[in-house]
C-alpha cells in the first residue's frame, strides 16, 4: 500500500533552508553574466532527473544521472571563475552581510575596524571630480591584493590628497590604472584590475568595470571619478553605486572601514563646493 503521508523531519526543514540559501547566493552570484543561463539550465536538468527517479522512469533516469556525473568535470572548467569568485566571497567575513538578509548581526562577531586616513582621499576626489580628472582609487581590508599590487608600481607612501592627485593628473604615466592603498598606506599605483563581465549601462567606462570587476573577487572598496562626467562611484561585493557627494563617500567609506564604530574617532565631513 503506498504511504499516503510523507514524514518530515525538523533537519529536512533545515536541509531546504540551507540549500535554497546556497541557491540564491549562486543565482545572485551569477545574476547579470552569462553564466545564468547555464547555471538555470544545469538546475532544470537535477530537478528533471529527481522526479524521474522518483517516478520510476529507469530508462532516462539512467541517461540523465550519467549526463550529470559525467559532466561534473565540464561544468568545473566553464564555471571556473565564477566557483573562484564564490569561495573568495565564502571566505571573507561580508559574505553574511551581502546574503544574510535579516542574519546580518550575525557578522557583528567578524566586524573589524581598517585604520585608513579617509580625508585626504575624499578630498582628492572631490577636487578631480570638480576637474573632470579621472581616477581609480582602491582601499583594500582584509584581503591586500599582494597580486594586484605586484601588477603596479610599489609607491608605499603617505596618504595625502596633492599625491594622490599627482598620480592621477593626465599627463601622469601612472594614472590610467588603479592606486591601491592598504594600512594606512599608498602601497602602489598603476595596478591592473580584473574586468567585470556583467552587462553594464553603455555611460559605465572600464575603470567602472575594473572596480566593479575588484570587488567581485575581493572585499576591496573602489572609488572611481569619471573623466566625462566627474561623477564620483563607490563600489563594493560587486556591486557600484553612481553619482555619489564626497559627504556621502565619507560616509560609506567610515561605514565599511568601521570606522564609525569607534565613538571616539570624530570624522570630518568634507561637503562640496
Amino acid at each position: 500500500m503506498l504511504t499516503l503521508f510523507i514524514h518530515i523531519r525538523v533537519l529536512d526543514l533545515l536541509d531546504i533552508f540551507f540549500v535554497a540559501i546556497l541557491l540564491f547566493a549562486l543565482y545572485k552570484l551569477l545574476k547579470g553574466t552569462a553564466a545564468i543561463n547555464i547555471f538555470l539550465g544545469i538546475v532544470a536538468i537535477l530537478l528533471l532527473w529527481k522526479v524521474t527517479d522518483l517516478l520510476k522512469m529507469q530508462l532516462l533516469s539512467d541517461i540523465l544521472g550519467a549526463f550529470i556525473s559525467v559532466g561534473i568535470i565540464a561544468l568545473i572548467v566553464i564555471f571556473q571563475p565564477e566557483i573562484r569568485q564564490f569561495l573568495l566571497a565564502l571566505g571573507t567575513p561580508t559574505f553574511l552581510n551581502k546574503y544574510g538578509g535579516r542574519f546580518n548581526f550575525l557578522t557583528n562577531w567578524f566586524q573589524t575596524t581598517y585604520e585608513t586616513d579617509t580625508d585626504p582621499v575624499v578630498v582628492a576626489c572631490q577636487h578631480m571630480s570638480n576637474l573632470k580628472q579621472g581616477a581609480l582609487i582602491v582601499i583594500t581590508r582584509q584581503n591586500e591584493l599582494p597580486q594586484i599590487v605586484k601588477t603596479g608600481i610599489v609607491i608605499d607612501a603617505e596618504i595625502s590628497s596633492p599625491m594622490v592627485e599627482n598620480i592621477f593628473f593626465k599627463n601622469s604615466p601612472l594614472h590610467d590604472g588603479a592606486m591601491i592603498i592598504t594600512q594606512n598606506r599608498i602601497k602602489a599605483a598603476g595596478c591592473v584590475l580584473p574586468v567585470s563581465k556583467k552587462k553594464l549601462p553603455r555611460y559605465a567606462g572600464l575603470r567602472h568595470r575594473a572596480a566593479i570587476g575588484l570587488t567581485e573577487v575581493s572585499d576591496a572598496i573602489a572609488i572611481v571619478v569619471s573623466e566625462e562626467t566627474g561623477n564620483i562611484s563607490y563600489s563594493t561585493h560587486g556591486n557600484i553605486r553612481h553619482n555619489i557627494e564626497p559627504a556621502t563617500l565619507q560616509q560609506k567609506l567610515a561605514s565599511d572601514l568601521g570606522l564609525d564604530r569607534e565613538p571616539e574617532e570624530n570624522t570630518q565631513t568634507v561637503n562640496k563646493d
